[in-house]
Formats: C-alpha cells, structure tokens, sequence
C-alpha cells in the first residue's frame, strides 16, 4: 500500500491517495471522521481546533461504502481557507502580509528556506506543519479497517506528559478506554497532575510534550523479515512513527531499559503450551529478528514540547540577519493526545503494507482466507 498526501496548513484543503488497497473493503466513514475528532481534541489544544471541524470526503475508488481496488482518493476541507484566502490562494494573492522571517527554533523554518531558497518561512512551515497528519489520520484510519477485518487491532495511551508519568501495567482492553480522559491517560492522579501543568505552562506562554505507548494486538508471527533490512518489521514501525511531526526518539519492548540488564532479566523464555510455543514475557515488544513473534506489539515515542511558543525564543530575523525573539504562530501548549491518534494511525498504515504485501490478494475474501490459514 502507498499514501501520497498534499495540501498546506492554510490552504484550500489536504488530499491524499491511497493505492493498493483491495477490493470490497468495507468502509466506516463515521469511524474515519471519529479519529479526526480524537486527532483534535486533548487537554492544552489551541484556537485552531476550534475553527475546523475536520471531515472527510472519499473521491475514488469506493462504491457503496466498499473500495473497488483503484487509488482511493479523499480530501479534507480547511474551513481556515476563507481566512487566508487573501495570503494563501495559489491563483494569486498578497504574500507580503504574512511573511515569516523571525525563523522558530525547532521548526523546519530555517533550514528549509536554505533548502528551497526562500525568503519567507511561510513557503516551508504551512506543508512542513502538523496539520498534514489529518491525512494520515484518514489513511490510517481505513488501514485500521483493513487490520480489523482480520482480528488485529491498534491501541494507544499517554504515559507521561512533561515528567509526569503513568507507570501502570495495562491489559490491551484498558487502553482501549484511554480515550475517554482529557489527556487519554488512565492515571487519574497522575492526568490531574499532568493537567494542572499545562495550565501553568499556557500562563508562562511555555509547551509540553510527552511519551505516547501504541500496542498492535492480535497480529499472527511472521510479519516483517530477517532477510533484508528493509523488510524488518521494527524498522519499518519505528521509521513510521519517526516520521510523525515532534517525534524525536522510539522504542520497542523494554527498549531503552534493554541497555541497563543484564541478558538473563531480558529475553522473553519460551515455553511449550497445548502444541504451542509461548512466551510469559514481552520484553522483546512482540518482535523478534525483524519479524512479528505473535505477542502483542509494544511501541513507544516521545513528543517534544512544541516549538512555537507564546513567549517566543531566541532567534534571527532571516531578513536583516539580526537577533530578535521568534514569531508565534497560533499553537497549542500540548498536543500529546493528537500525537497519539497520529502515532496509532501511521503504525496501522505501515503494517497494512507489511501484512499486504506478505498475503496479497486482489480481494477482502482472498486476504482473508490467507490470513486464517497462516499459523499463529
């Protein structure tokens, strides 16, 4: 499966394609515009949010709520636009009342000007802005349909926002209610700290980041392979959520805390067990040499703080080449709880392609029936 999406953060809308989808999917288009929701909502959201109202609207490749196999073609309408119609239409417009020279550190602002010889950011920060992952979202969504039709699923939750965390150990049924939380954590204690925190860091005109946890759940072994490094499973996940807007580090299993034991308090025993193997661990996060072990799929990310910030940083202005404080962009304070619907929706995209292209199948019955017959 490829996703190909276009569209600025303040222009006319975002669009994207979807090729290698099989025929006779069945498609939710309430449960798309459900993720798109959960994608603007969270605790510490900013005055975006409240002008769009995310939907989508399928072009191609679906009849009658079933794909037909063709590209699959959606758009997502700015409502924004009318805006900055004035600023951002491509038929012509006055591009000198929004330009962005005070380049914000942690932005793609400078160093994409270099790079596409520019001399207003806005050219660079209205694609390179997260407003792009609705598209993914959408994408995600319909790849999280393909998933479930064969009994896997995708979850997530917050395990800490700026330091604070939840150190809960959680079946795959409680994540699944994290989404009913401001902040999708199930900590309350923990989510009234993280809360009162983003409260202060609006009033300082500061942000927040975080540490997401997304499980795959109900995947059978064998996805992903040893043979060549691009086909490993857990690069092919890891680059996925690496390529979320503010993801800046990922892990699998115990992850990191794989570097601090010692090889005995790590790798997962295995077990016989009515005819079959198991593992009473999951420290290895459901992966093993690049392929799916049939346990379930532990990944973790962390978000930094978003780089707008009310109070501004230190920076140059692009145009005189003189210190001067940032610009602020309208933002939001935390935007953990959107990440998390991201994050669930890029994993879900990147293994629908992994498991496509290991059944094939030009048709949902076919993919189906070779999903069954596979081994756990």
């Amino acid at each position: 499966m490829k996703l190909s999406t276009a569209g600025e953060s303040h222009g006319k809308c975002l669009v994207g394609i979807i090729e290698g989808l099989p025929s006779n999917l069945d498609i939710d288009i309430d449960e798309i515009n459900y993720y798109l929701a959960l994608r603007q909502s969270g605790y510490g959201r900013g005055g975006r949010q409240k002008i769009e109202r995310d939907k989508v609207e399928i072009l191609s490749g679906v009849r009658n709520l079933k794909t037909l196999a063709s590209p699959l073609a959606f758009v997502i309408k700015n409502a924004d636009y009318e805006n900055w119609r004035g600023v951002m239409a491509p038929e012509g417009c006055d591009v000198s009342s929004k330009t962005l020279t005070k380049v914000r550190p942690g932005h793609a602002d400078l160093t994409g000007m270099k790079k596409y010889a520019q001399s207003d950011a806005r050219n660079i920060l209205e694609r390179a802005s997260a407003r792009e992952t609705a598209s993914r979202v959408v994408a995600g969504s319909i790849a999280r349909q393909y998933l479930r039709a064969l009994g896997v699923k995708i979850s997530g939750y917050v395990k800490s926002v700026c330091g604070i965390e939840d150190n809960g150990n959680y079946t795959f049924f409680q994540i699944e209610k994290a989404k009913d939380s401001p902040l999708f954590m199930l900590d309350k204690e923990a989510e009234s700290k993280a809360v009162k925190k983003i409260d202060s860091l609006k009033e300082a005109g500061d942000t927040a980041g975080g540490v997401i946890e997304i499980r795959i759940n109900g995947l059978k072994s064998g996805f992903g392979s040893c043979m060549q490094y691009y086909s490993k499973l857990d690069a092919v996940l890891c680059g996925a959520l690496m390529s979320v807007q503010a993801i800046k580090g990922v892990e699998v299993g115990l992850g990191f805390g794989c570097a601090y034991k010692e090889g005995s308090a790590v790798h997962d025993g295995i077990y016989p067990e009515n005819g079959k193997y198991v593992r009473k661990t999951n420290n290895a996060g459901g992966i093993e040499g690049g392929m799916s072990n049939g346990e379930e799929i532990v990944l973790r990310a962390a978000m930094k703080p978003i780089p707008t910030l009310m109070k501004g940083l230190e920076t140059i202005d692009y145009a005189t080449g003189l210190p001067c404080t940032a610009a602020a962009e309208r933002s939001d304070v935390c935007a953990v709880c959107a990440a998390e619907i991201v994050l669930e929706s890029v994993a879900a995209f990147a293994l629908a392609d992994v498991v496509s292209k290991r059944l094939g199948g030009d048709n949902m019955q076919e993919v189906i029936k070779r999903y069954a017959g596979l081994e756990d």
